[in-house]
């Protein structure tokens, strides 16, 4: 990967968040390897050094409007406190978070960009994962690990527990919505959706009670 620190809010000076919404939405209308930096520094209405003083590469460009989508992201770390009780309603919380974010058009629109590149340009892969779902995966992760910990799971690999409950949150309506298939999931096909994967994972990983 080209390089450059993640973008966010927080680190984020006015004129790098008016070249990161320009690339996004150049990305998003034309595809990434129809853009080029030069594009990109017209539509932001900077010059190409301001666009290199901030973003050493295309990619790492990209891996900023990935993180700045990201950031919108409800699933927060406050989300997974080691320890709430509630496992049952911990998890719907988590679920619905992920899936709604998931199913978000600007999260979807990002996502199809990647998937229909990656295979020229495998570097969006790696941004994307390392500025996208991997983040929510070592969120996950810990917060297994700190279950297992208090005796309430009993998952041998975190890391194992954590993909199989995101996989089972991707299917059905999130793989239709990737695809742009009408009609848009529904509220009670989202609920029935993250239920069906909370169950399912507890009966795999929920430690027997007593």
């Amino acid at each position: 990967m080209g390089g450059g620190a993640a973008f966010s809010r927080s680190d984020g000076s006015p004129k790098r968040r008016q070249i990161v919404t320009a690339a996004e939405r150049l990305f998003l209308a034309h595809g990434y390897g129809a853009v080029s930096m030069d594009a990109i520094a017209r539509a932001a209405q900077v010059s190409k050094a301001t666009l290199y003083a901030h973003f050493a590469s295309k990619d790492a460009l990209f891996a900023g409007v990935v993180a700045e989508v990201g950031s919108d992201n409800p699933v927060a770390g406050d989300l997974f406190p080691t320890d709430n009780p509630d496992l049952l309603g911990q998890l719907r919380r988590i679920g619905h978070s992920a899936l709604h974010f998931m199913l978000r058009e600007r999260t979807l629109s990002i996502y199809r960009v990647t998937m229909a590149e990656t295979a020229r340009f495998p570097e969006l892969g790696r941004v994307f994962y390392e500025n996208g779902p991997q983040r929510f995966r070592q969120m996950f992760q810990t917060w297994v690990a700190g279950q297992v910990a208090r005796g309430v799971v009993t998952a041998e690999d975190p890391s194992i527990a954590s993909d199989q409950f995101m996989a089972l949150l991707r299917c059905g309506v999130f793989f239709r919505a990737s695809l742009s298939l009408q009609p848009p999931p529904t509220d009670a096909e989202i609920d029935a959706t993250v239920e069906a994967a909370v169950a399912t994972w507890l009966k795999a990983f929920a430690a027997p009670a007593g």
